[in-house]
């Protein structure tokens, strides 16, 4: 079998379907565009690590069921699955056979997530009492003052980590009402359909519009160079007091939210990123809120995954041992 590093790392910095040189250079520039920024870097780091650990390109359908049994143990199904599929890809790209569709390593996925157990991690969703304990702690410092804005704009909006850190200045637009934001695109929305969602004032003193208000006035005042168009709405801020030019990570969200949520006296294990849109599902159906309300905020484009929040809200209502006991 060949090994093909440097060929393999060339060909696959944006790894895409090969397109026939015949074809105009604007159809190479969309089928590049087939696959976001994030997606092709996610390819090109899964088969960095699969050569590091010594595979080759290509390979058969052994070496990578055995890459995969390797990490079985210390990694999560779903990530060995992303792998298989990266690998995969890069096999196609190149014109090879994808070693991931045969039945070996199909095989392997399957025993070590029966090995493993198939629940899926459910992080705790951050539910309206946990929030205001975790935004109760924070100050006047700019720091805090985004984190609150973040926080409760997560929660307001049911945004997934990659879609608050994907928001910019152009994205949101306040009036006496409230705050509407424009989602532009999202896991479920690819192509960039993108959603609208109002955020009403709120009455009471924990306001997610005013916090953003907030935090947008302070970041303008905070030093550093003056964004001259649209920038991130949430950006990291030095120990300096610097606010960079940069978006936060979707990581940076998920720490952020565990931070929080230690210093307010909760599990930091059982938050992540997640929670805050878990938590506005949650809260709206324990509030009695109908499905169609809640996928106009969320963006779920089916019931399937709105259905898990909804059931464990219900496990104590109607009960029959209600009446039994």
């Amino acid at each position: 079998m060949s090994t093909q590093h440097p060929h393999a790392i060339t060909t696959l910095d944006t790894p895409a379907p090969k397109v026939p040189a015949a074809l105009p250079g604007t159809v190479a520039d969309y089928v590049h565009q087939a696959l976001a920024a994030r997606t092709r870097q996610s390819y090109q780091d899964d088969l960095q690590r699969f050569l590091n650990w010594g595979g080759t390109l290509p390979c058969s359908a052994e070496q990578l069921a055995t890459y995969l049994a390797t990490h079985g143990a210390s990694h999560a199904p779903a990530t060995l699955g992303r792998w298989a599929v990266s690998l995969g890809r890069a096999h196609t790209t190149l014109g090879y056979e994808n070693p991931a569709r045969s039945d070996l390593v199909k095989a392997t996925l399957r025993g070590i997530r029966r090995q493993r157990g198939c629940a899926q991690r459910q992080v705790a969703p951050a539910l309206r009492d946990d929030l205001l304990r975790m935004v109760a702690t924070l100050s006047d410092s700019p720091r805090d003052v985004r984190d609150r804005a973040l926080l409760l704009l997560g929660f307001a909006a049911a945004l997934r980590r990659s879609e608050l850190v994907a928001l910019t200045t152009a994205d949101v637009a306040f009036d006496t009402v409230g705050l509407t934001v424009s989602v532009r695109r999202s896991k479920t929305d690819p192509e960039g359909r993108g959603r609208r969602i109002g955020i009403p004032r709120a009455r009471g003193p924990i306001c997610p519009v005013q916090a953003l208000e907030t935090w947008l006035a302070r970041a303008l005042l905070l030093p550093g160079t003056p964004p001259l168009g649209p920038a991130p709405l949430f950006r990291p801020i030095n120990k300096h007091g610097q606010i960079s030019a940069q978006a936060l990570t979707g990581h940076a969200v998920a720490v952020i939210v565990k931070q929080r949520a230690t210093a307010a006296g909760l599990l930091a294990e059982n938050y992540s990123g997640h929670s805050l849109r878990a938590g506005f599902c949650t809260a709206a159906a324990l509030n009695g809120a109908p499905y169609w309300q809640i996928r106009k905020i969320s963006g779920h484009r089916s019931h399937a995954v709105l259905d898990r929040y909804i059931r464990d809200t219900q496990l104590f209502q109607d009960n029959p041992l209600n009446q039994l006991f």
